[in-house]
């Protein structure tokens, strides 16, 4: 009896040990989604190879989406390619663009320039932007890097595009004046609202190793127009800065993820595939959809509209 009696004490004392632990305990909270951003890159428009009716068919797949997105994200390349061509005949190409975007789309846009935008008929510095400057206008934009607010989420949209010294085309990196800018916009974020970052060259990718025969010489040759020279630089300064969670671009037409130091980076392929004759490599033509949460997560799905 003696011993029954102990056993029973004993449990009763292990239930009353674990009851408050389970009155405390918090049931673990699913994270909400609260935006849906349309990733577009690369549209390559021109008045052939039915490139409008092509990009028609991705902004209606985009909007036709069972949850449709709250905003299109545009990082450049919208036209097939102003670079040494007439101002006539990039003209056509905005033109058609922007009539495509007009007719075809009702959802708000905010965009990048890519260096497939600029026109730049000589190899003047004032030509080059001249003709970032035109594009920018062409997208509505009033400066070639700002940040975009909502009440969750804030968006960084980057210039990846420099004219290089030797006045020879571009190099993707941040010139010090919009680095700077970065850096204290970062600064001023609060750290409980998360940054998604918008570069039309990717800042670290994988798929720069793969476009193209770039090793020679048992060596990997990545070009300094392919993926940002200042990886280090803004990876480093990410590093000080825990909710930027994502950082996504365009430019090689690839799909890839990189997670490094706790940002992940996505190059979301291209609308135009491979320039529009198909797909490029393993990559469909495309754009990605990617969900924001309250928590800082998201995820990028790459669609193939």
């Amino acid at each position: 009896m003696q011993r029954r009696d102990l056993l029973r004490q004993l449990a009763l004392t292990a239930g009353g040990l674990s009851l408050p632990a389970l009155a405390n305990a918090q049931k673990p909270t699913t994270p909400k989604r609260v935006l849906r951003v349309a990733h577009i890159t690369d549209v390559h428009i021109q008045p052939l190879i039915g490139a409008a009716k092509g990009f028609e068919r991705c902004l209606h797949h985009i909007q036709s989406l069972d949850v449709k997105p709250d905003l299109i994200i545009n990082s450049g390349d919208c036209v097939m390619d102003a670079h040494k061509r007439t101002p006539h005949n990039a003209d056509k190409q905005w033109k058609l663009f922007n009539e495509v975007l007009k007719s075809e789309n009702n959802l708000p846009i905010i965009s990048c320039v890519g260096n497939h935008d600029i026109c730049c008929e000589g190899d003047s510095f004032k030509t080059f932007e001249d003709g970032k400057k035109w594009a920018m206008d062409e997208m509505s934009m009033h400066k070639r890097y700002y940040s975009y607010d909502t009440d969750q989420w804030r968006f960084v949209m980057l210039d990846s595009v420099q004219r290089k010294k030797d006045g020879s085309w571009y190099t993707a990196h941040l010139d010090d004046e919009q680095y700077d800018w970065l850096k204290s916009t970062l600064k001023a974020t609060p750290d409980d609202k998360p940054v998604m970052v918008i570069s039309h060259i990717p800042i670290l990718a994988a798929c720069v190793f793969f476009d193209g025969d770039n090793s020679n010489n048992g060596k990997w040759e990545v070009p300094g127009s392919w993926m940002h020279t200042d990886a280090k630089r803004i990876s480093n300064l990410f590093d000080d800065h825990k909710n930027v969670k994502l950082a996504v671009s365009g430019h090689i037409h690839l799909t890839d993820r990189v997670d490094y130091n706790g940002v992940s980076y996505c190059c979301n392929g291209a609308v135009s595939g491979r320039w529009w004759f198909g797909k490029y490599q393993h990559t469909e033509a495309g754009y990605a959809v990617v969900d924001l949460y309250d928590d800082g997560s998201f995820t990028n799905t790459y669609m193939s509209y």
